[in-house]
Order: C-alpha cells, then sequence, then structure tokens
C-alpha cells in the first residue's frame, strides 16, 4: 500500500530542503477509548511535561524551525500554530489532548511527543498518488470547519488527485478523516526547512507504532519523499 508523491516545480524551487514521510497501515481496529490508550497517555503526558517547559518553548529547534518557515509562508506562528507545537502547548498547560479515538488519539500523541505535525487519514477514502502545490483558488472543508473555505494561490497544501486533503501542515479535509470505521490508515508526517530525514521517519515510525499499540494493525511501509533518500 505505497503512495506516491509529486512536488510542483514551483516548490522545489522555493524550499529545496522540503521532505515529507508518508506511513501506511493496515487490519487497524478503531475505537472510541481503551485501556492501552489511557495507559499511553498517561505515559507520553508525564514524559513531556518533565522534559518540556512551556516559557521556554519557542527556543526549542523544532519549534523554531515550523515558525520560521510559517513566517515563509505569510502565516503568523503565534496565531495559528504549527500543530506539533499546539499540541504539546496544551499538555505543558495542563490539559489533555481532546478524545476523538483511538488512531487519531494516537498520532496526535506522536505528534505532540515529537513536535512534528502529523496528518491521518482513511486510504479507503484517497485517490493518490499525492501532491504538494500552492492552492489555486479551491473549496476546503477542514476537520471541525461549518462550511468550506477558499484556499488562496499563497496557501501551501497536500493534495491527492481529486481534492486537497491538508493545509500544508496544520488542518486536514473533514472528507478524508479517519472515522470509527477506518480500517486502512495513511499517517503523513510534514517537514520544514532544518527538519531532517531521521526526524520525520522517527516521528512517522512512533506514529505508526502506538497506533499498532492501541488499535492493532499490521505496519506496511514507511518512506521520505523530497531531496533525501528513501526510508
Amino acid at each position: 500500500m505505497q503512495i506516491d508523491v509529486s512536488w510542483s516545480p514551483d516548490i522545489l524551487t522555493r524550499f529545496p530542503e522540503l521532505a515529507i514521510c508518508v506511513g501506511t497501515i493496515t487490519r487497524i481496529r478503531n475505537q472510541e477509548e481503551n485501556e492501552q490508550l489511557s495507559q499511553l497517555k498517561k505515559t507520553v503526558y508525564e514524559e513531556a511535561r518533565a522534559k518540556h517547559n512551556v516559557d521556554a518553548l519557542k527556543d526549542n529547534p523544532t519549534v523554531r524551525a515550523y515558525r520560521d518557515f510559517y513566517w515563509k509562508l505569510a502565516i503568523d506562528p503565534t496565531k495559528t500554530r504549527p500543530s506539533g507545537e499546539a499540541l504539546l502547548r496544551r499538555v505543558l498547560n495542563g490539559n489533555e489532548l481532546p478524545n476523538i479515538s483511538t488512531v487519531v488519539d494516537a498520532y496526535n500523541l506522536a505528534s505532540m511527543q515529537t513536535i512534528i505535525p502529523i496528518s491521518g487519514f482513511d486510504r479507503d477514502r484517497l485517490n493518490p498518488p499525492f501532491h504538494i502545490r500552492f492552492a489555486k483558488n479551491e473549496a476546503f472543508t477542514g476537520i471541525g470547519m461549518k462550511k468550506p473555505i477558499l484556499l488562496t494561490e499563497k496557501m501551501l497544501i497536500l493534495t491527492d488527485e481529486k481534492q486537497a486533503l491538508c493545509i500544508y501542515p496544520n488542518r486536514d479535509s473533514d472528507n478524508t478523516k479517519i472515522t470509527l470505521q477506518t480500517q486502512r490508515a495513511v499517517t503523513v508526517g510534514y517537514g520544514a526547512p532544518r527538519i531532517g530525514q531521521e526526524q520525520l521517519k522517527g516521528a512517522i515510525e512512533r506514529t505508526l507504532e502506538y497506533i499498532k499499540r492501541v488499535s492493532g494493525g499490521e505496519i506496511e511501509t514507511v518512506k521520505i519523499f523530497g531531496k533525501f533518500t528513501n526510508c
């Protein structure tokens, strides 16, 4: 279940370092919650709070890399935070992550822990291959949105052959989200300049490991796309 990725020429010219990592897993059993997830959350929250201080987070090299990337995309990262940082800040401020389902909570935990923005998609709702490009004034309904928004030409997006899947890298499409009926999932770790191969690969490997731990399944592929060699 390998999914290929192509990059528009203007992205390669403007951000030659940019890479993503795609992981796939099948035969998952997604649930609202279970004991394995509760234990994993407890462990990951404790580790995050012991390792990080919210006041010093802005100086973390990974946080800094994504914030600098956001500025280059004309996004103010103090108002629209990269998703990995947003999740980590939530936990460091004494809150828990939203309870959605075992698979979604698992990849959110991995994103929070690694500070790498991560998406999860239902494989059976996708039309690969993937493409990374700037938007072309197209409609997009993200998870939690009540109505579509118009994606402007300055917005970097991940798409398949038929639709926008994610505003890179902080808002996933409602149409391809993981539900309790999902049996095959695709996870994407989004890179930025100064985020290297091993960091992206490690984030997706952890994501798939967490999903398997709380929802079962068989890990199939992990692959880097960009200037780097394959995982």
